[in-house]
């Protein structure tokens, strides 16, 4: 999950244009990078106006997972989370989005006090409203916060021919899930093992081959 159970704005231009986090999630989408970076600003600063889980349970797709450090149901378990009195805080530095701009995947750095992470969440936009929803949402902790980038950087996966969907299967004793865009243009897959470490992987079509973007690797939590 995203910058938080440790214990769990840039781009002045995107969030200046949009009059709220509830228009910057719903407005229509293209093809279009900047949406997925709009949500993901629009999702950090929803924490600081309304509450850490309340922004959580407010952009979670009915499907969302997130990791504590086990895989849960998003929503099942937000229901019973209170918000803490200071909000996590995040950037994004980086998207990766779908040929047909209907899912993306979103990676940055979060704080916390004295805290620092990063972050990884996949978004997907509901066919017929529009709206940009997350369905997993992860991080972890680190020693040196990540440096933030000039620019955020974006990429778009090549359109044209469809790719094969790859076939994937977790070791024994792992839960693994994969997830495709629509187009199958974005895949994201996420392996928990029995020491609950855990990888998500972000996949991005780039005209040849299922190319890794995203390689996020977690740790074992520490035993007390």
């Amino acid at each position: 999950m995203h910058r938080l159970l440790i214990p769990a704005l840039a781009l002045s231009m995107l969030a200046g244009c949009a009059s709220g986090p509830d228009d910057i999630r719903n407005r229509p989408l293209g093809p279009n990078p900047s949406a997925f970076i709009a949500a993901e600003i629009g999702f950090a600063r929803l924490a600081q106006d309304k509450g850490q889980w309340t922004a959580f349970r407010e952009t979670a797709a009915p499907e969302a997972v997130m990791f504590v450090p086990q895989r849960v149901m998003a929503r099942d378990w937000l229901k019973s989370q209170k918000d803490p009195a200071e909000a996590v805080k995040w950037q994004p530095h980086a998207v990766y989005v779908s040929c047909d701009g209907n899912a993306g995947a979103t990676t940055g750095a979060w704080q916390k006090g004295s805290a620092n992470g990063y972050f990884t969440t996949v978004w997907l936009r509901d066919p017929k409203k529009g709206k940009l929803s997350w369905i997993l949402d992860h991080g972890d902790g680190l020693t040196s916060a990540r440096e933030a980038p000039e620019f955020i950087a974006s990429k778009q996966a090549v359109c044209g021919s469809r790719p094969a969907v790859p076939i994937e299967a977790g070791g024994e004793g792992e839960d693994m899930a994969v997830g495709l865009s629509p187009d199958q243009t974005l895949s994201w897959t996420s392996i928990v093992r029995a020491d609950q470490s855990r990888r998500v992987t972000i996949r991005l079509w780039d005209g040849k081959a299922m190319a890794v973007v995203i390689d996020d690797q977690v740790a074992a939590p520490k035993q007390p």
